[in-house]
């Protein structure tokens, strides 16, 4: 089962590779982080690849459209048919976003840089002109060539997201047949040739998945036999056990008879190994007691060292009080001080301006005596 599901996907990988190089050529190709819009939110972002993957644009010769398409190892988690409708949108400088109607979903992209994102935003904005064009252009032949009933077959088909259908089925591929009433369109003899070798490989890949198909037929098959035949192995394997238990038993009775002779000796050689081992444990235990014993010193010493460090760290305590209370002293007094220098500034002050009316009076006395003078 496993080598048949192994061949089967490189089978579809080789057979999806083939195809694309067959039918559709890369354009451009860049590198960016994946993302498609949250189903049932349809506002969250849910990443499709753990990695930054190739993301590429290629252009379907046969059904004149462009894609976009990426994979994450065998599996497709980009593939959209570029329209005329679509509409790449920025919205940061370094992601992107575009909504693809026929597959029900919005793509986003998230580049290393403003760059990568501005150029695959011109290669969208490019094909889309060109998927335009090409619109066009294929109506304007539709009209000429195809009757009004053929005209809704030559409508794109969105192929599902797999590696095996990444580039349209054959069906797809296939041009829209004419009735015998409508004129004959005139095809390029140049397109006859991809499509009998495609058809020709997938006659032979539908030929290998048939034998394939066959082989795990038959592997199933022997599957089934096998798991058929685990109970019978199971209940052989039971009885096995079981004489391999009596016999376990029988051979351990005959070892118990055979070896009486030896079990006086055997007894003293493990007395022995007691006693040795008894006597390699005592001397360990002893030398446990000395490291013990010198752990006990140290600890005692640490126990001394921190009672002194006690001891001291009181003193200083204490010493740190009789500072404590000198320092409020001298703030008391310094306090008392600077009440004393305020009241002497205050009393300097009073005598200094009655010294200053006693001057004003003498200035007045002067000048009244010359006065006086000047008039007598």
């Amino acid at each position: 089962m496993g080598q048949w599901r192994c061949g089967n996907v490189t089978l579809a990988r080789l057979h999806s590779i083939t195809k694309m190089q067959l039918w559709e050529q890369p354009i451009f190709s860049t590198r960016a982080h994946v993302f498609q819009i949250d189903p049932n939110t349809k506002k969250n972002w849910v990443p499709t690849s753990k990695h930054a993957v190739t993301v590429s644009y290629f252009y379907d010769s046969t059904r004149n459209v462009y894609r976009i398409i990426s994979l994450d190892g065998s599996k497709a988690i980009i593939n959209s048919t570029i329209t005329p409708n679509m509409t790449f949108t920025k919205t940061s400088q370094k992601f992107g976003q575009w909504a693809d109607s026929r597959a029900n979903t919005v793509y986003g992209l998230g580049f290393s840089s403003e760059h990568h994102l501005s150029k695959f935003a011109e290669k969208f904005q490019e094909f889309k002109e060109a998927a335009r064009l090409a619109k066009e252009k294929s109506q304007e032949k539709m009209e000429l060539t195809s009757t009004p009933s053929q005209e809704s077959a030559g409508g794109d088909i969105q192929s599902p997201l797999t590696p095996e259908s990444i580039n349209g089925t054959d069906d797809e591929r296939t041009t829209p047949e004419v009735t015998q009433n409508s004129e004959p369109r005139a095809e390029p003899t140049q397109n006859a040739l991809p499509f009998t070798h495609s058809s020709t490989i997938s006659k032979h890949w539908e030929a290998e998945l048939a034998t394939l198909k066959g082989n795990n037929a038959k592997l199933t098959a022997a599957l089934l036999e096998s798991t058929a035949n685990v109970k019978q192995w199971k209940q052989q394997l039971a009885a096995y056990q079981e004489e391999a238990e009596r016999l376990h038993k029988r051979v351990t009775e005959l070892e118990c008879v055979s070896s009486q002779a030896n079990a006086v000796h055997t007894h003293k050689t493990e007395l022995n190994q007691t006693i040795q081992e008894l006597e390699s444990t005592l001397k360990k235990k002893e030398e446990e007691i000395e490291r013990l014993k010198q752990e006990i010193d140290n600890a005692r010493e640490l126990q001394a060292q921190r009672d002194s460090l006690t001891q001291k760290l009181q003193e200083v305590e204490i010493r740190n009080k009789d500072l404590e209370g000198q320092l409020s002293d001298l703030e008391q007094r310094l306090e008392k001080s600077q009440n004393e220098q305020e009241a002497f500034r205050n009393n300097l002050k009073t005598l200094l301006e009655i010294l200053d009316g006693k001057i004003f009076e003498l200035t007045e006395l002067r000048d009244n005596l010359a006065k006086l003078i000047e008039c007598s």
